[in-house]
């Protein structure tokens, strides 16, 4: 046990020196499990799963699983921060980057979309400005470390967002900007905060900035 810890330790002093662990933050080996309500459920073909762009689009679309299976997909390493003060490094996930169906035209936003709002089950939202669910650091993950996500982190599909060793650019925000149990992504001119973000936590979420919660709330 005792050089368990020592390894975290050093771990954590490492990522540290290299500038990658945001201020207030630990690293964790684990992977703890945070979330709102039940987990769902579905059927084991998930014929009863579909998922939706829709809003300020040229063209609204609908896949199923088997045709969302067939979409472009990525694979990325990537560091990711808790507002409950942890983070997981060098995580590994694999899925859809929506950077990459703009890019190939298969979702071509409307030119007066700015920000991307997430529907998740149970009515769960949460919010991105366009720009930022355009980078690089943003994935509709499928998987995780070479396996599809466990039902506790969003199965079939959620969003993740994180940052890259040695990568300084772009923004990044906590894990709770990144929708488990995704259905859908709206493309809205105007900004609508989301559940977390109504109940108090900030509204851009910067792990770099410590920004966990909001002065004024919505």
């Amino acid at each position: 046990m005792l050089k368990s810890w020592k390894t975290r330790r050093d771990r954590e002093a490492q990522v540290r020196q290299e500038g990658r662990l945001p201020p207030g933050q630990s690293l964790t080996e684990k992977f703890p499990v945070l979330h709102y309500g039940a987990v769902p459920r579905y059927r084991p073909d998930l014929s009863d799963w579909d998922f939706r762009v829709f809003g300020l689009v040229a063209e609204e679309k609908r896949w199923d699983w088997p045709a969302f299976q067939q979409l472009p997909r990525t694979r990325v390493t990537m560091d990711i921060h808790c507002v409950t003060r942890w983070s997981k490094f060098d995580t590994v996930w694999e899925g859809v980057s929506l950077k990459t169906l703009v890019d190939e035209g298969i979702v071509r936003p409307s030119p007066e979309a700015r920000y991307v709002v997430q529907h998740c089950e149970y009515n769960f939202t949460t919010n991105l400005p366009l720009s930022v669910m355009l980078q690089d650091n943003v994935l509709l993950a499928t998987h995780f470390d070479g396996q599809p996500l466990a039902p506790d982190h969003g199965f079939p599909l959620r969003v993740i967002i994180g940052t890259f060793a040695g990568r300084g650019e772009g923004r990044s925000a906590y894990f709770w900007k990144g929708g488990k149990w995704l259905r859908g992504l709206e493309f809205r001119a105007q900004d609508q905060p989301g559940f977390w973000e109504r109940a108090g936590y900030h509204n851009e979420a910067d792990p770099w900035e410590e920004q966990r919660y909001s002065h004024g709330g919505y």
